[in-house]
């Protein structure tokens, strides 16, 4: 039987919304490779100097790029991040952006422990839709979708949504 190529699915948004829950569980329900990048980064020491405003290491994207070639070109990947712009346009099949109200995702970045100004930008990032503009930019406009990321039925919504456009996009593609 010949290898069946499968989609690879980039999901987005600011942190706290909830792309690594939803990542690891899509991954494993439809048997797809899970990569969270900032996870990766951090393995591989993919780094290229610190943030000290935010204090956080600066991502090399080159070397992000570089890390992840092969397996992109085999298909059937699931990518975990919250920025979109350094990925090459030709790696993803789709795109979803997830969103979440601010009284949530408040809740859930002050549990991670931040605060200050990093509390605030990623605040203003989700109310300005920025993750979502950039991915706009970044996309053919029809393959990037927002889902909203609020709730445990959210959750299980955007499960079905996506396992279901997953195969239909098998059926459409093998």
């Amino acid at each position: 039987m010949p290898n069946m190529r499968r989609p690879n699915i980039l999901l987005t948004g600011t942190p706290g919304v909830g792309k690594t829950t939803l990542g690891k569980e899509l991954a494993t329900r439809v048997g797809a490779t899970y990569i969270n990048v900032g996870d990766l980064a951090k393995e591989g020491e993919l780094y290229e100097g610190f943030d000290e405003e935010y204090e956080c290491p600066i991502l090399d994207e080159d070397r992000v790029i570089d890390e992840l070639e092969d397996k992109m070109n085999e298909g059937g990947v699931i990518v975990d991040y919250h920025g979109c712009d350094f990925f090459p346009e030709r790696w993803f099949h789709i795109v979803f952006v997830l969103r979440t109200e601010n009284s949530f995702l408040y809740d859930r970045l002050e549990s991670r422990g931040y605060k200050g100004k990093k509390l605030q930008d990623n605040i203003q990032c989700e109310i300005f839709q920025t993750i979502y503009e950039e991915a706009m930019s970044s996309y053919k406009e029809e393959i990037v979708h927002q889902l909203p990321s609020n709730t445990p039925e959210d959750l299980e919504r955007n499960l079905d949504q996506i396992i279901q456009w997953i195969e239909q996009w098998m059926k459409d593609n093998n």
